[in-house]
């Protein structure tokens, strides 16, 4: 799998963030306008780019740009080491989403993170596993994160949804509720606002063996880089380091787009950070 992002796309989220002129931004990397532009548009560099130099004007890590942009990808994890834990895509026109189900292994009960576009692939987990799905998270209310909302209601009446309300802002939350149980397994919530106003992270552990814990972490972070700050930039990437990038090396993140990866990765690898 490709990353959701490739190094044009980091460049340019970096770029418009700070409201950078494309000009400037060619100065800096040693190009063109029109092989910046190109360099934004494809992820190809089409000459010999000063990453470090672009990455200084861009607040952005030169040798971490650099090696987004000679394809570095995370290590592919192992999930029968969760071993109750599965990635759901589901695929509209050219978006494809993740969602996430997790369960107990004893009592079979069950939870899913974000709906995606389409209810059935999740629904064939549940049956063929023979899973009570009681919990649905939701890491924020963009479309394609809550598309199958009322689908997942219908069929299953009983279900307990969580996360923040839409458009409510930060300021006027409580704080993260108490850690939902799921069986042998917990999931807290931790707010991750700045993609959305409404953006949680849900970090699940208890699993078996020593299994790291995993955190289902939205738009809010993607493997080498970061979701676009709709609602704010700054108050996006504070929130990833202080409760994404915070959590244990090991932890596996489960963002809303592109391939999985780890805490010890994106702080290696990710040019935001």
């Amino acid at each position: 799998m490709t990353l959701e992002d490739h190094v044009g796309d980091v460049l340019r989220k970096a770029r418009e963030s700070l409201a950078i002129p494309v000009e400037s931004a060619a100065r800096a990397a040693g190009l063109s306008v029109s092989d910046y532009r190109m360099l934004e548009t494809d992820g190809r560099p089409m000459a010999q780019v000063d990453f470090a130099a672009l990455g200084a004007r861009l607040n952005l890590d030169g040798a971490k740009l650099a090696g987004i942009a000679a394809g570095w990808l995370p290590g592919p994890p192992d999930l029968n080491r969760w071993r109750r834990l599965r990635v759901i895509r589901t695929t509209l026109e050219d978006n494809t989403v993740n969602s996430f189900l997790a369960w107990d292994e004893a009592s079979r009960e069950a939870a899913l993170f974000d709906t995606g576009w389409d209810d059935a692939p999740g629904r064939s987990w549940i049956a063929e596993e023979q899973l009570d799905l009681r919990h649905l998270f939701l890491t924020h209310h963009h479309e394609d994160h809550v598309a199958a909302l009322d689908a997942w209601r219908r069929r299953f009446p009983s279900l307990l949804v969580h996360g923040n309300p839409p458009d409510t802002p930060p300021t006027q939350r409580s704080g993260s509720p108490d850690p939902v149980p799921l069986g042998r397994l917990q999931i807290a919530q931790r707010d991750t606002p700045g993609h959305s106003e409404d953006g949680a992270t849900f970090v699940i552990t208890g699993f078996p063996d020593g299994a790291p814990a995993v955190a289902v972490v939205g738009d809010a972070l993607f493997a080498g880089s970061m979701g676009r700050g709709f609602f704010s930039t700054p108050m996006l990437h504070r929130n990833v380091r202080e409760q994404i990038l915070s959590l244990p090396p090991e932890t596996l993140i489960c963002p809303g787009h592109g391939p999985l990866t780890t805490v010890a990765q994106e702080i290696e690898h990710n040019p935001f950070f």
